[in-house]
């Protein structure tokens, strides 16, 4: 397996001309949750992590037990690549943690940590993964279909079919593995 740690990230920041890091974190409910930091802040992110306010947050803190910190994992530094070559931008995905540097239990990565270390105590094993099924549209002011297709129908030529490959080629870019992808049944569905 490749050297993900912190000397990792950092070389391969300086590599990559990364400028900017996206922080990533979901709220109790799964709402993706995001800052950015600077270069020049990273490494003192991935030794301190970084502070935030956690009662805007839904389901973390009340205003007065509000501070957080945000520790990047740098096993998921990522590349984004629908963003510009240069000053590229990464991301990480984030632990949070109380201020004196415990797990937050509130966090869902760490109860996730939590259920998969009680499964496999158990002798169980975690096997998980997505089935994304969406729509494309013509724009984003109504629902007018890019195609009249059905499930597993062949449909070569259509500007939809561009857009699922080109969205699975970003997400091979970014490291995650794609089994396959076809037509849904509903025209202009699709799942990958």
């Amino acid at each position: 397996m490749a050297d993900t740690g912190k000397e990792w990230v950092l070389k391969e920041c300086k590599d990559k001309g990364v400028e900017f890091i996206r922080l990533w974190f979901t709220d109790l409910l799964g709402m993706m949750k995001s800052f950015a930091i600077t270069v020049e802040q990273l490494e003192e992110a991935l030794d301190d992590g970084m502070g935030f306010d956690g009662s805007s947050i839904t389901g973390y803190q009340d205003i007065q037990e509000s501070d957080m910190i945000a520790m990047p994992d740098p096993a998921t530094f990522t590349l984004l690549p629908w963003r510009p070559s240069d000053h590229s931008v990464a991301k990480m995905f984030c632990d949070v943690l109380t201020p004196d540097g415990k797990p937050y239990a509130g966090d869902p990565r760490y109860i996730l940590k939590r259920q998969m270390k009680k499964a496999a105590d158990l002798g169980y094993t975690f096997y998980v993964g997505p089935e994304l099924e969406y729509f494309y549209f013509k724009d984003k002011h109504g629902t007018e279909t890019l195609d009249e297709g059905g499930y597993f129908d062949l449909t070569p030529l259509d500007v939809a079919t561009s857009l699922r490959r080109d969205t699975i080629l970003v997400l091979k870019q970014m490291g995650i593995p794609v089994e396959y992808s076809h037509h849904e049944v509903a025209p202009s569905q699709h799942e990958i």
